[in-house]
């Protein structure tokens, strides 16, 4: 691929009020990376703009992201601005890797959020987002993009948004936009009379003006004063409304571009005026002070076959200097060598990292996403993540595969939180844990472009369970003579079901008809053979009574009492039923009222029985269940399809109980 980046130093910041870190969020397909393109081209940092569909765009890099084309991860294109220097940080759109997303929100003090002008409603999950930004009181302003579509009308697509995302108050356009015949030719702002592109001939903006400035001048009684009496508001008295009002968050401004890169400067210059920087953070987060002890938080990890680990670190209060001696919480020591400004997979060399800026750091040993690297005592929380609930199994193709396995899928999980790695105890598959098909086929693709191993999927199993399901009796007789010492052992057991209880050994043998030394080994076979089963699924819930027994004074042991107790148990198990226990859990489902009806349905196709519903928050509704486990495999993906992307699970387990004689005999081949 070609070299695009232009022959400019690396964008640097001396203070924390001259960065502006911003996360340009939305859903998939919306145009995020394309914009963020054609910011760069617009900011001098890229000689040409890549595109999406040729693979060639700066922040998506991986050969996974050309070929799902959409963003897997995060991406930091550091832009320089009037003086600025604008950390833009392009977040993936798709739920799978709402764990990157998240991570962006940790680094930003603002988002961007892209619509395409082509959509006809704002996504369920972008309106949550958008809630979630608004709790936590973080700025927003929004870009629209797919102007160019037909039969779309600037205005309808600006009432969607104030009747989605606000009022017509707090949504606005900052500039008389020139839209001819689906072409953005650029645009008019209304605060300052600056043209954007090579917009037409406009009419008279005094009225649409005279809206915006008392819109701002509205929440400050000087500036109002000042309006209402006639006096002329100066640039620099609009702008301090405009960025004060947008920090409030009391102000959403609407601002429209084109891939060609018409409206970038328009918006480049918000940001610059109005967007907050770190220094204006309100959050319970360390304050952004350069000579504080240092305190930085992993937000993305990433890897290079030649630099190996590199580490995107938010530096939140202090400043980072190359070769700092930094600690995690736990103690662990870290060397911070080298630092770098990144553009998308390019490295840049940093001579150091003020508070509130990004940087990457290579070779980190230790430290994971989302610790703390300190020079003090602080240690910063996580951000939330989206819990991992898509189970696959799977298991290396060849020797060479399996030695180099664990080693993989550690590397892999300490970059990606949001991935889960467990080796099950029960059943001694090999699980990976993903938020969806796409975050699993991403973490297969690196297992073999990064760690050169190869995988096979398997069909995942649960942890079935076998009981009794009823008492019954059952007499073990190993008895051998084959020359030399032989094998005697006879012991009788009575077996009962014993619901949640687990196992409960008893022994009510009288007059010594096994010798008290031998009864442990009765005790040793029984949980052997429970431990194996029956059917090839460990026993549970009983209680095993041994009753009498006999034994030779030469040829008892250990290992034949071990094998008749294993008799035993088999012969009672042919003198009643044997159920097949499957693990059963607790679900509980967060989603929009609207989508109650489809889900209660599907939960008892399940199998599932619903304990209540209850309210979940405003126009949210959160449902409680017990369902098989069995039947929750593929739930991620068709709770998504149900709520349309909205709703949420959780899941824990709860207990074993029976499965319906029907699916048994398909596990037991019965």
């Amino acid at each position: 691929m070609p070299d695009r980046t232009a022959r400019t130093p690396a964008p640097t910041a001396d203070r924390p009020d001259r960065l502006r870190n911003v996360a340009l969020v939305g859903a998939g397909g919306v145009g995020k990376t394309t914009l963020a393109e054609a910011l760069a081209r617009t900011a001098g940092v890229l000689t040409r703009a890549g595109t999406v569909p040729d693979g060639t765009t700066t922040a998506d890099w991986e050969d996974i992201e050309h070929q799902q084309q959409r963003s897997v991860q995060l991406a930091l294109l550091p832009l320089p601005h009037r003086g600025l220097k604008v950390n833009l940080i392009d977040a993936p759109g798709y739920a799978d890797f709402a764990g990157e997303l998240q991570a962006a929100l940790r680094a930003a003090e603002a988002a961007l959020f892209v619509h395409s002008a082509a959509d006809p409603a704002v996504p369920r999950p972008v309106r949550a987002l958008w809630q979630q930004c608004e709790d936590a009181r973080l700025p927003r302003a929004i870009v629209l993009t797919h102007l160019n579509t037909a039969r779309v009308r600037l205005d309808d697509v600006l009432r969607m948004l104030q009747d989605t995302l606000g009022t017509p108050d707090t949504v606005r356009l900052l500039h008389h936009v020139d839209l001819h015949d689906g072409h953005l030719r650029g645009s008019t702002d209304l605060l300052t009379g600056r043209t954007y592109g090579a917009p037409g001939d406009t009419p008279d903006l005094g009225a649409e003006r005279a809206r915006l400035v008392e819109a701002l001048a509205g929440e400050d009684d000087t500036l109002l004063a000042r309006y209402l009496d006639g006096e002329g508001l100066d640039t620099d008295a609009l702008t301090a409304g405009l960025r004060r009002e947008l920090l409030a968050g009391t102000l959403h401004p609407v601002l429209a571009t084109a891939p060609d890169g018409t409206g970038c400067d328009a918006l480049l210059d918000l940001v610059a005026d109005a967007f907050p920087s770190p220094a204006d953070r309100t959050d319970d987060l360390p304050a952004a002070d350069p000579g504080a002890p240092l305190a930085a938080q992993v937000v993305h990890t990433g890897e290079d076959p030649y630099l190996g680990r590199l580490s995107l670190l938010k530096v939140f209060s202090g400043t980072l200097h190359p070769d700092t001696t930094a600690h995690l919480p736990d103690g662990t020591e870290e060397r911070l060598t080298a630092l770098h400004t990144p553009l998308g997979h390019q490295l840049r060399p940093a001579p150091h990292a003020v508070a509130g800026d990004l940087a990457t750091v290579t070779k980190l040993t230790t430290a994971r996403t989302g610790d703390t690297l300190t020079t003090g005592s602080t240690a910063l929380p996580p951000w939330p993540l989206p819990e991992a609930l898509l189970p696959t199994a799977v298991r290396a193709r060849s020797k060479a595969d399996e030695d180099k396995l664990s080693q993989a899928l550690g590397r892999l999980s300490a970059q990606d939180p949001a991935l889960r790695v467990e080796q099950n105890p029960d059943t001694g598959q090999l699980v990976l844990w993903c938020t969806g098909e796409a975050h699993l086929a991403v973490t297969l693709d690196r297992l073999t472009a990064r760690h050169g191993v190869h995988v096979d999927t398997v069909p995942y199993e649960v942890a079935l369970r076998e009981t009794f399901a009823a008492p019954a009796e059952g007499h073990g007789r190993h008895v051998k003579q084959s020359g030399g010492h032989g094998q005697y052992a006879i012991c009788d057991l009575t077996v009962e079901p014993l619901p949640g209880g687990g196992f409960e050994f008893v022994d009510r043998v009288v007059g010594g008809a096994v010798p008290r030394h031998f009864v442990p080994s009765v005790e040793k076979g029984v949980r052997s053979q429970l431990a194996h089963g029956l059917h090839g699924h460990p026993m549970t819930d009983v209680r095993v009574t041994l009753t009498d027994g006999k034994a030779h004074s030469v040829d008892s042991s250990d290992a034949a009492f071990q094998t008749a107790a294993a008799l035993a148990l088999k012969e009672a198990a042919d003198h009643t039923a044997v159920e097949v226990l499957e693990p059963v859990d607790e679900v509980r489902v967060l989603l929009p009222d609207e989508y109650q009806g489809a889900v209660l349905t599907d939960l008892s196709a399940r199998r599932g029985h619903v304990l209540g519903t209850e309210i979940g928050g405003p126009g949210l509704s959160l449902v409680r269940a017990e369902v098989p486990e069995l039947e929750l495999t593929r739930y991620p993906l068709d709770l998504r399809s149900l709520s349309h992307g909205t709703g949420r699970f959780t899941r824990s387990y709860l207990r074993h109980a029976p499965m319906p004689a029907h699916l048994a005999a398909q596990h037991t081949g019965g």
